[in-house]
């Protein structure tokens, strides 16, 4: 009868181990952080009901002409030293979300006070605040639980207010195709 090798059993079962961890290892060093999954529509909603909110704080007078595509997609690059071999080349199957309005001749009072109403309701709320004067005079705040990205501006030369509102990069699922996405669209109401 053969003796079992409590040594060698141990030995092995730790080289194993080792082997596994190493395996890990170098796939995460490799491809780096994974892209959280991402639901491309509840992602529109939640830009749209943002810029809406925005829209509604900022109470421009009359009817104005916003002009917005809507939802768009953004690049998003590979992560980890993977990124090498695909310097430049942005990832299929992972997208960024943005949504932008604008308003020409917007006066300097009027874009005032309506930013600090969207000030005081993202502050409110628990966004925090990341950057200040993008623009003449602008402001970015980020949402700590979702990392999306209010952008509010304001351009002297035209009077241009600008709305941006961004979602970090998320994987997206099997068959998306952000060209027949009718959640994309927006207009304010």
């Amino acid at each position: 009868m053969l003796k079992k090798h409590p040594v060698r059993s141990v030995l092995w079962l730790i080289g194993v181990l080792l082997v596994v961890a190493v395996s890990m290892g170098c796939y995460r060093v490799w491809n780096g952080e994974p892209y959280p999954a991402t639901d491309p529509d509840q992602v529109a909603t939640r830009l749209k009901q943002e810029a809406q909110r925005v829209y509604d704080e900022v109470a421009l007078p009359g009817p104005p002409d916003v002009s917005s595509n809507g939802v768009e997609t953004g690049t998003c690059y590979y992560r980890g030293l993977r990124s090498i071999a695909h310097m430049d080349e942005g990832r299929s199957d992972v997208r960024s979300f943005g949504l932008e309005w604008r308003v020409t001749d917007v006066p300097r009072n009027t874009a005032r006070t309506g930013q600090e109403r969207v000030r005081r309701r993202l502050e409110q709320e628990g966004w925090k605040l990341t950057s200040e004067n993008i623009s003449d005079m602008g402001f970015r705040f980020e949402r700590p639980d979702t990392d999306d990205i209010v952008d509010v501006d304001w351009y002297q030369p035209t009077g241009t207010f600008a709305v941006s509102i961004y979602a970090p990069c998320g994987k997206l699922p099997d068959g998306f195709d952000a060209y027949v996405w009718p959640e994309a669209e927006w207009s304010p109401k």
